[in-house]
Order: structure tokens, then sequence, then C-alpha cells
């Protein structure tokens, strides 16, 4: 019933005298071009900025990883650093001035140059310092004496047993310390 509805409109529409001629059918198809054109030069800005935003995220996502893969390899070579800087502590007076000693140093000193080169610095602790558990992380507590006690509710460190590092501004580990 609907088809039949429509006929009736169109066949109303001739019997109106309102024909259709050559000239508006050709003026609406260049409307319908114009307009399609429009269309697609709309689409082809939509499709420019999604991939400029796209390739902004791709860039950023990047650094992001490049960060944690810089992470990761500054965790791996921590411990490598904490042996070698036991290493050196432990040698007996006479060697000191050993080559082999000159040289597990020399080695050493170069891991920390790859560190600070990829944005890596060391968190710098000293005995007597205030204890911050932001950047320390306190593995063994001593007792207070009376006289330090009295007034004084701050805990300091007394001994680094490990360096802490950073990335800028981001902790990848604490200072390992003792604190009283």
């Amino acid at each position: 019933m609907r088809q039949d509805d429509e006929k009736q409109e169109g066949v109303e529409e001739v019997e109106a005298g309102d024909s259709v001629t050559p000239e508006k059918t050709e003026e609406t198809l260049s409307k319908t071009d114009a307009e399609l054109a429009e269309e697609y030069l709309n689409d082809l800005k939509r499709l420019q900025a999604d991939f400029e935003n796209y390739k902004k995220r791709q860039a950023t996502r990047e650094k992001e990883i490049a960060g944690y893969l810089i992470e990761k390899l500054v965790m791996d070579i921590v411990p490598v650093m904490d042996n070698f800087r036991m290493a050196t502590e432990h040698v007996p007076e006479a060697e000191r001035a050993s080559p082999w000693v000159t040289g597990i140093q020399y080695i050493e000193k170069q891991l920390e140059k790859v560190l600070t080169e990829n944005g890596v610095s060391t968190i710098e602790v000293k005995v007597g310092d205030t204890f911050d558990p932001t950047i320390h992380e306190a593995l063994e507590q001593t007792e207070q004496s009376e006289e330090d006690a009295e007034g004084n509710n701050e805990q300091t460190v007394t001994k680094v047993l490990q360096n802490g590092f950073k990335i800028g501004e981001r902790i990848i580990r604490p200072a390992k310390v003792t604190v009283k």
C-alpha cells in the first residue's frame, strides 16, 4: 500500500504541471556532486587529523616504552654495580695498588658512566641525613640514646647499606639505610 501512495503522489505532481526538465536534473546532479565533493573533503580532513593524532600517540608510547626499557636495564645493572662496590671496599690494603684492582675499579666507573649517560643518577645519602621514606628504605633501626631521644623526633641515617638510583625524578631503587 505504501508503494501505491508514492505512485499516486508522483502522478499528482506531473498532473499539476510540475514537469521534470533536463536543466533541473543537471542542476540537481551538480548540487549532489558538490555536496559529495565537500563530504569527501571533510572525510579526508578527518582522516588526516586522525592520522596525525595516531602519530602523536605512537611517539608518546615509544617514549614510555623506552623509559621502561631503560628502567629494566638499570634494575639489571644495579646489582652488578653493588657487587663491584662491595668487592672494591673489601680489597686488602696490600692489594689496593694492584693493576687487577685498578681494572675492577675502572670497570665500575665505566658502568656508572653508562648509567649517567642514560639519565640515571645516584641518590646521594650521607650518614647523619634525615630519613626520608620517599628516597630511603630503612632496613634496620638502631635504638636512640636518651640524649638523642629528648626533643628530637626525626630519624637519621646511621649507615648507608646500598645506594639508591633514580631516572629524572622517578625513583628506581631507594637507598637502603640503617636509621636511629
